[in-house]
């Protein structure tokens, strides 16, 4: 069975395994999910289960229309390529993190932390240029951005720019506890995204 829920970013802690070591882990919300909708490759040309959460203000007619029946959501996401001969999930079914259990190794996608506009050195990791020898508040300065042919500046050159707020996915976390009746779930390791970001979370073994 597919495991998967959206679910918010408390902070980061650490945790004591039974031989004394120090887990450092990320603790996530998960308030109970709502399937919104089943999407199939007959009807809509691929598979996916959409699912919502939160509670939301000022529906538009439309997503109203939707919910109808379910409740006034906040957040909606789709989970792709769940094996369309899985029955498991139907319209107006809850989803909770009693679907998880410590050992199981998830993939967590979320937007990073935005940044705003960053130079070469804190974007890239630039050295920067001398700071001796005639070079004069340049120390930061990305340096050369291109040659003589071709004439103009390549697509994709690294230079400064907006950081970070970019869709990210790590792979290979860790479950290391579920609490069902607080709705948390402990994950080794750090997850993208500030404090109150939403998470998708997938079982992937």
């Amino acid at each position: 069975m597919s495991a998967f829920i959206l679910a918010k970013k408390i902070g980061m802690t650490q945790i004591f395994a039974d031989d004394g070591a120090v887990i450092p882990v990320t603790v996530v919300q998960a308030q109970p999910n709502v399937v919104t909708q089943i999407k199939t490759p007959e009807k809509d040309g691929y598979t996916a289960v959409q699912v919502a959460t939160g509670t939301g203000k000022h529906l538009s007619k439309a997503l109203k229309g939707h919910f109808r029946g379910l409740g006034d959501f906040k957040q909606v996401r789709e989970f792709r390529d769940i094996a369309p001969t899985e029955k498991e999930f139907k319209h107006g079914d809850l989803i909770d993190v009693s679907a998880f259990a410590p050992g199981d190794i998830v993939k967590i996608t979320g937007f990073s932390k935005g940044k705003g506009f960053a130079g070469g050195v804190k974007r890239h990791g630039f050295s920067g240029m001398p700071a001796s020898h005639g070079h004069h508040h340049v120390l930061r300065h990305i340096g050369s951005i291109g040659q003589r042919f071709p004439q103009h500046t390549l697509k994709g050159k690294k230079m400064a720019g907006r950081m970070g707020h970019r869709r990210t996915s790590v792979r290979g976390l860790e479950v290391v506890r579920v609490d069902q009746e607080l709705h948390l779930v402990a994950l080794k390791g750090a997850v993208p995204g500030a404090r109150g970001t939403l998470l998708e979370i997938v079982k992937i073994a």
